[in-house]
């Protein structure tokens, strides 16, 4: 019996495997890109929603929700951590055929990302009021950052683990079930935070209590979908100890927290420079970091969408096919953002205005918004070629570029900028990291393609 449902479980995955190593590149690319970039954008649709619903309460609890973002940031970079880690290794053992060692990764991430969520969320409670001042909070916001904060941590363990199933889920090819997961989530988000903020009068606390029950029921259903017979079921005798795991967890896992820590740092720095200039500066950065993180998601979408494509044709050695999906994939970003960022940037004041009614909030947040708007093309190459590294075990070139966007250019910026152009500097700072961002991009891929070229 318990042969025939491995058995079970693993019919499907074959397939995957035929699909991704030898449709053509468009085809796999879009086939995967597509529910990724749904989900993505789904997912930052009910931030969005979130930030719309709290504007509707005052500036300081608006101001809060983007104070407590870096924390919300930190618990995704648990789990992307875990989840990409896992996720990379998962699809090399596919693409070679050796399914075993997968299914060991997959239970082992999945545990780990647990009691990384767990440890959150008591060092989190126990530092709560410190943590809320560390995080840019001005006395006018502390009060709703201690009460948004104290509920989000809870979700911590949560929201880890759903990183890790839904990465897992998308470098195993089945991103269809991934989105699915996400936007239930995504749907009962939107239902829950605005019952508990208006129709229990909960105020910002209800936003967050709506939130995490949103989360848990998203990670509910994404656990019952990864024991389908086309997932790796998570299984705790499947849980391992081996170094070698936490290894390639390391390898692959390392770029993406890199990223998202130090985006946090950026985002607590960018919320401390803007303070400087009132609760209103902070709000409209606030905003500006949902509403690009909306575009972004459709980079980050389809760099998620073309990594499985990746781990499967590197393990299997198709060297000039992951050549050719990091080409289709930055041309299918830029046509994306084409799309996008052009209107944004002509209505930039009214899609603020549209998340608060403030002027000051409107002012800064639509300049900032609309310097970011322009670099957002080169942002697309960067994230392409983090990924190919990413998910083709380059860790040391991988982490660089993943830390140049928001660590290593931003974090100076972010100290100098404002100094010499005052309010305008926070609100250039990311576009100009962007740019250096791009330009030390070039010579990393450059050597990147021709070694895959030589192989």
């Amino acid at each position: 019996m318990a042969s025939t449902a491995t058995n079970a479980r693993n019919q499907g995955r074959p397939d995957n495997r035929t699909f991704l190593t030898t449709a053509p590149v468009g085809k796999v690319i879009s086939t995967m890109a597509v529910p990724t970039v749904v989900s993505m954008l789904v997912t930052s649709i009910y931030n969005i929603a979130d930030t719309y619903f709290v504007g509707l309460i005052n500036t300081q609890a608006t101001a809060a929700v983007g104070v407590v973002f870096p924390v919300m940031s930190i618990i995704q970079a648990i789990g992307f951590f875990f989840g990409q880690g896992s996720g990379t290794y998962i699809s090399r053992k596919l693409g070679a055929d050796e399914k075993h060692d997968a299914d060991l990764m997959a239970s082992t991430a999945f545990f780990s990302a647990l009691a990384s969520g767990l440890l959150v969320t008591l060092l989190g409670l126990a530092w709560l009021r410190p943590l809320s001042r560390a995080l840019g909070s001005t006395p006018t916001i502390l009060p709703y950052t201690i009460d948004y904060l104290g509920v989000i941590l809870l979700g911590a363990p949560l929201m880890t683990c759903s990183m890790v199933l839904n990465n897992q889920m998308r470098f195993q090819g089945n991103a269809g079930k991934a989105m699915f997961g996400m936007l239930a989530g995504a749907g009962m988000n939107l239902i829950l935070v605005p019952l508990f903020i208006f129709g229990f009068k909960m105020g910002i606390l209800g936003c967050a209590i709506g939130t995490v029950l949103a989360q848990a029921f998203g990670f509910f259903t994404l656990l019952a979908m990864s024991r389908s017979k086309e997932n790796i079921s998570i299984k705790a005798k499947s849980f391992s100890t081996h170094r070698i795991y936490y290894r390639e967890i390391l390898r692959g896992g390392t770029p993406s927290l890199t990223r998202q820590v130090l985006a946090c740092i950026s985002t607590i720095l960018l919320n401390v420079a803007a303070g400087a200039y009132g609760d209103a500066a902070i709000a409209g950065m606030s905003i500006v970091g949902r509403l690009s993180f909306v575009i972004f998601a459709t980079i980050l979408g389809i760099g998620q969408g073309f990594q499985p494509f990746c781990g499967f044709n590197y393990g299997a050695g198709n060297y000039e096919r992951v050549r050719k999906g990091i080409f289709y994939s930055i041309k299918l970003s830029l046509s994306f953002l084409a799309l996008l960022c052009i209107p944004c940037f002509i209505f930039s004041p009214e899609i603020i205005y549209l998340l608060r009614h403030d002027p000051q909030v409107v002012a800064v947040g639509s300049t900032a918004f609309r310097w970011q708007l322009c670099t957002y093309p080169l942002a697309a190459i960067i994230v392409v070629s983090t990924m190919a590294l990413q998910t083709s075990g380059r860790a040391l070139m991988a982490n660089i570029l993943s830390a140049s966007r928001n660590g290593l250019f931003f974090i100076p910026l972010i100290l100098i900028l404002p100094r010499i152009f005052g309010l305008l500097g926070v609100e250039m700072c990311q576009a100009v990291a962007d740019l250096f961002s791009f330009l030390a991009t070039i010579p990393i891929m450059y050597r990147y393609l021709e070694s895959i070229r030589q192989r």
